[in-house]
């Protein structure tokens, strides 16, 4: 444990911002390479390896985990960048989202990496996922091997997600006329628009997802006119959609834009909805442990993947992103116990 424990204090006082993780990056790599881990890669900021006898033939299993952060909060009563081990806990940046998990994900492959396993094991650690960004587990999985499954290390108190809902964040634009308030003239932009705002509040799916539930629309923005006796000819508003694997994020943008008259943008359609079969090995062995399902109401890297993935990691979301965070060591120590079992788990 001491070894593992030490590379996650290294990796709080390295700075490593999303976007901004080369030295992380190197940091993890080198740690990689100094447990007996034969080529290991990087590229940009993301460093993966595969196990000893990786075999083609063999499916292979992700396992993966961030290093990136978002950045702290003006509210921390302890300097974010350094590491502070007190009754059991480790505090600061990243120790729990989710330096915890990319610990334990590396301690887990690390113990495997020579191990005959009926699949092949893959560690990815990789940048931005705070940021979905360009350059993280998107830009990385075109250049990997074929992945066959995943897991996926974020703080859920060692409870395995077997979902998370997918976003799409919609510009809305209603076009009217503008004219003279007192006069009753023009086409006001604004009704036009909570005419439509309506019609998403209480649009209804033809389908909905079995593990997901339905698709959730909620308007969180409105902005209209230029003064109070001008009709405004413009109203813009924005949508927050959660979508599931009922359709695609693009089937979803599209059956919304055939329901309203304003105009429909989205801004991003890569963040997926992500849901596993109950009878899937991954879910089948950890229902062997005993281990805790559930519905995930956050993102992650798993939104990226497209094949059958969970998501399970020592720490609490709950801590995530907040001032003073911090992980318990015990928590690092039954998270690798684990990830081991639950991969041996997965031989028959």
């Amino acid at each position: 444990m001491d070894k593992y424990i030490s590379l996650l204090d290294r990796l709080i006082e390295t700075p490593s911002i999303s976007r901004t993780e080369d030295k992380t990056a190197s940091i993890l790599a080198s740690f990689l390479q100094e447990q007996g881990v034969r080529d290991v890669h990087r590229d940009m900021n993301n460093v993966w390896a595969t196990c000893a006898n990786f075999d083609e033939k063999k499916p292979t299993l992700l396992l993966n985990s961030h290093h990136d952060t978002v950045r702290p909060c003006a509210s921390y009563t302890r300097d974010p960048f350094k590491a502070t081990h007190e009754g059991g806990r480790i505090y600061g940046l990243g120790s729990n989202d989710a330096g915890a998990s990319a610990v334990s994900l590396t301690a887990t492959f690390c113990q495997l990496y020579e191990a005959e396993l009926p699949f092949n094991l893959m560690l990815v650690l990789s940048a931005e996922e705070e940021v979905t960004g360009d350059n993280g587990i998107r830009h990385l999985l075109p250049l990997l091997p074929k992945i066959d499954m995943a897991i996926v290390g974020e703080p859920t108190c060692m409870r395995v997600a077997l979902g998370e809902r997918g976003l799409m964040v919609m510009d809305g634009i209603a076009h009217g006329v503008s004219g003279h308030a007192a006069r009753n003239e023009g086409v006001n932009a604004l009704y036009l628009a909570i005419d439509d705002i309506n019609t998403l509040r209480n649009y209804q799916f033809d389908k909905e997802s079995s593990l997901l539930g339905p698709i959730k629309v909620s308007v969180t923005q409105i902005q209209a006119g230029t003064q109070h006796n001008v009709v405004p000819d413009e109203c813009r508003f924005v949508a927050d959609v959660r979508t599931t694997d009922a359709y695609t994020n693009e089937e979803t943008a599209a059956l919304l834009q055939q329901a309203v008259k304003s105009q429909l943008t989205p801004r991003s359609t890569r963040i997926h909805a992500s849901a596993i079969s109950e009878d899937h090995p991954l879910v089948v062995a950890a229902r062997r442990l005993g281990l805790e399902t559930f519905v995930s109401p956050t993102t992650s890297d798993m939104s990226q993947m497209r094949c059958p993935s969970i998501k399970i990691g020592p720490g609490d979301s709950a801590r995530s992103h907040s001032a003073d965070e911090w992980v318990g060591i015990e928590e690092i120590r039954r998270g690798i116990e684990t990830y081991v079992e639950l991969i041996k788990g997965l031989k028959g």
